[in-house]
């Protein structure tokens, strides 16, 4: 018995139609993966890197956890880092959050689901370093929307500081971060001004990053 047959019959369709466009496409696919891009992102089904970029296959390496959170002792993350700078060549790293989240809405009230907990504390720490911002706002909606901000800078910050990030500069890679946010809403990504290429610049990025959430929020 073949369960889930309707997944099937998709992909089988897709793969038709991919073939009818361009019939060598699954053959270059196989050969070599070429992405300029590795996609640091949220595992919500909701937030899919390819589609939301308008990019193929193979344009694009990615990574989703939970919230987007990136961990200096989190080896999964940092395996597909490793890979794609050393490996692939990326030219860019993408940090990619998304308003909505619901990792994000349980690391603000503070609800507990168990072994999540752990990890949701990475984001309540973001949540308590701006702990004034986020109380000057004027009801908890706008909060979680900031939060949502808040976190991809600080995960921006987070990727800025690896080793692998700090190694590949320090030998001349180019390389470059950026901090994004997806609007469920509209479908919309917005650029949050957190756009790096040198360690140097990372608390100036950072601090301009922030300033602009206080700006969005019309907050002094």
């Amino acid at each position: 018995m073949k369960y889930l047959p309707e997944l099937f019959a998709a992909n089988a369709r897709w793969a038709e139609e991919m073939t009818a466009v361009d019939p060598r496409f699954f053959a270059g696919l196989a050969a070599i993966q070429t992405p300029a891009y590795l996609w640091i992102g949220c595992s919500d089904s909701r937030v899919p890197a390819n589609q939301i970029t308008g990019l193929k296959p193979g344009e694009i390496f990615v990574h989703r956890n939970v919230a987007n959170v990136v961990v200096h002792t989190d080896l999964n993350c940092l395996s597909v880092m490793q890979y794609a700078i050393e490996v692939l060549k990326v030219q860019h790293i993408i940090v990619c959050g998304h308003y909505g989240c619901g990792g994000v809405k349980a690391a603000f009230e503070g609800a507990s689901f168990g072994l999540i907990d752990n990890w949701l504390r990475h984001i309540q720490d973001v949540r308590d370093r701006h702990a004034n911002l986020l109380a000057a706002l004027p009801d908890n909606e706008a909060r979680w929307r900031a939060l949502c901000e808040l976190n991809v800078i600080e995960q921006v910050r987070n990727v800025a500081r690896t080793t692998l990030v700090g190694d590949a500069w320090k030998r001349g890679q180019s390389l470059m971060l950026h901090g994004w946010i997806y609007g469920l809403a509209d479908g919309r990504l917005k650029d949050l001004q957190t756009s790096i290429e040198d360690g140097a610049e990372l608390d100036d990025a950072i601090a301009l990053a922030i300033a602009g959430v206080r700006s969005r929020y019309a907050l002094q």
